[in-house]
């Protein structure tokens, strides 16, 4: 695959980014999220472009060779979603389409509610809405047990030493823990590894759940999504409820689910070539 590295200025940071494919092709983003970086994408990114997309990847801020402004603040999901903005302008695009998994799914929202102007067609990899994730992390006492990482990760400082104490073998294990067998190569987790111990990440990327709980957003005008979106969810996930995904489906004004029961959270990973097949088709489908 022809991969191309830039830098890229956005919302007062530069980002990293992989990109690949014609320049002038459709764009497809791909935003990852805890604990990866745009390598999350490897398995999506040849596929795409060898079908004529320019496809771009990013290691949002905070994340591998991202810039990571310190303070918590500098996480909230208000300036997340600008970075993304920031990245359109920078290429150029009107719209796109916006493909997230895990926290990159929760800034796909955010985007899509703020900007849906700019989002062509959406895909989201098994978050659910922000308004149905918010009701259950604080009052379904089912996803509250599965949440336990969240308030734990609120400690100052104690996961981010925890991590480089073990040299990160604990956020790998977290990783392999939550997957089916298979799912990551050991290379592929020395790649996590290295990015897990670029300077200052691990608290960055740990300042995303600290803001989630710690700071305010600005609510978009409507929580309704107007968009065409897809909602693909792996019932085997260990942190999320599948019955989030259902409910999410209320919000979205054009919306389909579709569920894949033996696939966990990584679902990008695990079921890749149906996943890959399902974005296809969803794109070059009319509106």
């Amino acid at each position: 695959m022809d991969l191309r590295e830039r830098y890229i200025e956005t919302n007062g940071i530069k980002l990293h980014v992989m990109e690949s494919g014609p320049k002038d092709g459709p764009m497809i983003l791909f935003l990852h999220g805890f604990p990866e970086f745009w390598y999350a994408w490897r398995k999506q990114l040849p596929y795409f472009a060898s079908k004529g997309y320019l496809v771009v990847a990013p290691d949002q801020r905070g994340y591998n060779l991202s810039d990571k402004p310190e303070g918590i603040s500098a996480y909230k999901i208000d300036e997340l979603a600008k970075d993304i903005i920031g990245l359109l302008d920078a290429y150029g695009r009107k719209q796109i389409f916006l493909v997230g998994h895990d926290w990159g799914a929760s800034v796909s929202w955010w985007v899509t509610l703020k900007y849906p102007e700019r989002i062509q067609k959406l895909v989201i990899l098994n978050v659910p809405h922000p308004k149905v994730m918010a009701k259950n992390v604080f009052t379904n006492v089912e996803q509250m047990k599965k949440s336990w990482y969240i308030f734990y990760f609120q400690l100052p400082g104690a996961v981010d030493k925890l991590a480089a104490s073990t040299n990160y073998e604990w956020a790998l294990n977290m990783i392999t823990s939550s997957a089916n067998p298979g799912a990551f190569t050991p290379a592929e987790l020395e790649e996590y590894r290295k990015a897990f111990a670029q300077p200052g990440a691990f608290t960055a990327m740990v300042n995303w759940y600290r803001a989630m709980i710690q700071t305010k957003q600005e609510p978009p005008k409507s929580f309704d999504v107007t968009v065409p979106m897809i909602l693909m969810w792996g019932e085997n996930d260990v942190a999320m409820l599948t019955e989030m995904a259902d409910k999410s489906m209320a919000y979205c004004k054009q919306g389909k689910l579709i569920k894949f029961p033996k696939v966990s959270h990584w679902i990008q990973h695990e079921a890749a070539d149906q996943v890959n097949a399902l974005i296809e088709e969803f794109f070059t489908q009319a509106k």
